[in-house]
């Protein structure tokens, strides 16, 4: 669709209604083009050049290939992350030609956070795109749960991405949008296949309810946030091999053994499996998908091979 974006009252004027008047979206006008795919060179959607890409928990692990995925495709790339050194990986994003920034932060506390995002956008003018990465996972039987540890569990996984969020959707209605009204940024959370079904060998009762809630928030949030020109999708990684998920399985061989055979394509998932995806989901290739979870789990989602 195109045309001018508004938000018109149901009054009729641009005048804010009175609390108990409802409000609704705009009409849109049908554009009949039916072509349009004759304009757009597939290389051309999946590029990030010239955009900034904010990446929570970028540091280490998921959060750190996602951000090799972004400067590899001409994207600039702000990593918050609570690490005051992060992996020596780190250093190699420098390469790829991007503006590249690590800012130490704390997504737990909103203050904080969105001082650091209001240097984010000091520093690189705008932000196009939102990872959310930052996350940890507790693992300890459910009665044993110390009401301290939930919360942190809670407020880092929940917490800190809605934090995030809405401190990110607020600056992407701020300035001008992506080439069109429709295209202001895109938000993508990761969740986990943990919000579908419980990890055998692991007992992470509010880490597999922290990402259940991460899951629904994208869902809402991709609803809500149509109108503005602000998506928001999921990813729902599996098992991925990370140096924590290494280091886990050689103190628990278990969970290793687990972790290969489980899954029916027999592996653990690597992080260069959800690269393109991330990619995809930030670009304008994705421009009309939004409220989406996406599994990368190895079939793991559908079903367990004897």
């Amino acid at each position: 669709m195109n045309g001018t974006l508004t938000k018109p009252y149901t009054n009729g004027t641009s005048v804010k209604p009175s609390t108990n008047e409802i409000l609704v979206q705009p009409q849109q006008v049908l554009k009949a083009d039916a072509d349009g795919f004759l304009k757009h060179n597939v290389l051309d959607l999946f590029s990030l050049v010239g955009r900034t890409i904010v990446i929570t928990g970028g540091g280490r692990g998921i959060g750190l290939a996602l951000a090799f995925a972004v400067a590899e495709v001409g994207g600039n790339v702000a990593v918050v992350d609570v690490l005051s050194e992060p992996h020596p990986h780190f250093r190699e994003l420098e390469k790829f030609n991007v503006k590249v920034k690590l800012y130490k932060s704390d997504v737990t506390n909103f203050e904080i956070l969105k001082t650091t995002f209001e240097n984010i956008v000091q520093d690189f003018g705008r932000i196009d795109g939102l990872v959310t990465a930052a996350g940890i996972c507790p693992d300890e039987p459910f009665l044993n749960r110390k009401p301290e540890s939930v919360a942190r569990c809670m407020n880092v996984n929940v917490l800190g991405t809605y934090y995030a969020a809405q401190l990110a959707a607020a600056q992407m209605q701020l300035q001008d949008p992506i080439k069109d009204y429709a295209k202001r940024g895109s938000i993508v959370f990761i969740a986990s296949i943990a919000a579908y079904v419980a990890s055998k060998g692991q007992t992470t009762s509010d880490y597999c309810a922290s990402k259940g809630a991460v899951l629904s928030l994208a869902k809402a949030l991709g609803v809500e946030l149509a109108m503005s020109g602000v998506r928001v999708n999921s990813i729902s990684p599996g098992y991925m091999m990370t140096d924590m998920t290494l280091d886990l399985a050689q103190k628990n061989p278990h969970l290793g053994a687990i972790m290969t055979n489980e899954p029916p394509m027999r592996r653990m998932g690597d992080r260069t499996d959800l690269k393109g995806l991330i990619v995809y989901l930030l670009s304008d290739a994705s421009a009309y998908t939004t409220s989406e979870d996406h599994l990368v789990t190895g079939g793991i989602h559908a079903g367990r091979l004897l």
